[in-house]
C-alpha cells in the first residue's frame, strides 16, 4: 500500500507528477501539500487524519492510527508546470512504443526489445524521436539497413517526440484512480481554478 500511487497537482490543480503513498503523506505531515478528497475539500495532515479514522477505504497504519490513504494532494506552494519536453532516451522510446515491435506488434519483455532507425543512418536517417522506433530482435534483422518499403514491411505508427505528463515516464504506472479523474483533463482542472467574477 504504502507503494501505491497518488496523483501530485500544483496549487493550480494541474497534474505534476505521480508519487507513492509514502512520499505523499510525508509531504501532508510536513505541511507542504494538503490532501483533496472527492468533494473538493483541501485537509491539512491533522484533519486528514482525523477524517480518516472514520471512514473505510485503503489505509495505512501508525503507531496511534489508521490513516485513510490519500489519492490526490495538492502542493501548498508550488504553480510551475514541470519542463515539457521528454528526455530522449531508450527508456523513453519504449514507454512511448508500449513496449511494443513497430512492426510485427508484439509487445515483449524490454530484453527482448531494440531501437531501430525507420530510416537507416546510412541513408541519411538521424537519431531522433521521429525516426527511432522499439523493434523486436527478429524485425530489426528482417529490415536491415533499409527503409520499412525497401524490406515490404509495414510501420505500425509513425514514430512522434511523446507529449510530457505526469504518467509518461514509466508505463509500468498506468494505474489510475477513479479520485484523478477529474484532475487528468485540463478543461476540468481548470473549472476549479478559475478566478469568479463579482457581479
Amino acid at each position: 500500500m504504502l507503494n501505491s500511487a497518488v496523483l501530485v497537482l500544483n496549487r493550480n490543480y494541474q497534474p505534476v507528477h505521480v508519487t507513492s503513498v509514502k512520499r505523499a503523506v510525508l509531504l501532508l505531515y510536513l505541511g507542504v501539500a494538503k490532501a483533496i478528497d472527492s468533494q473538493y475539500r483541501l485537509y491539512e495532515f491533522e484533519d486528514w487524519a482525523a477524517l480518516s479514522a472514520t471512514t473505510a477505504h485503503d489505509s495505512i497504519s501508525t503507531v496511534d492510527r489508521r490513516i485513510r490513504v490519500p489519492r490526490v494532494v495538492v502542493l501548498s506552494a508550488y504553480e510551475y508546470l514541470p519542463r515539457g519536453r521528454v528526455r530522449f532516451s531508450r527508456l523513453n522510446i519504449y514507454a512511448r512504443d508500449h513496449d511494443t515491435c513497430q512492426y510485427c506488434a508484439r509487445q515483449l519483455p524490454r530484453s527482448e526489445l531494440n531501437l531501430d532507425h525507420v530510416m537507416p543512418r546510412s541513408q541519411g536517417g538521424k537519431t531522433s524521436w521521429e525516426n527511432v522506433v522499439c523493434s523486436c530482435v527478429p524485425c530489426n534483422l528482417r529490415k536491415g539497413g533499409r527503409t520499412p518499403e525497401q524490406a515490404g514491411i509495414k510501420l505500425l505508427r509513425t514514430p512522434v517526440r511523446p507529449r510530457w505528463t505526469p504518467f509518461f515516464r514509466g508505463a509500468s504506472r498506468r494505474v489510475t484512480y477513479r479520485e484523478w479523474l477529474p484532475f487528468l483533463n485540463l478543461a476540468d482542472a481548470s473549472y476549479w481554478n478559475v478566478e469568479l467574477l463579482d457581479d
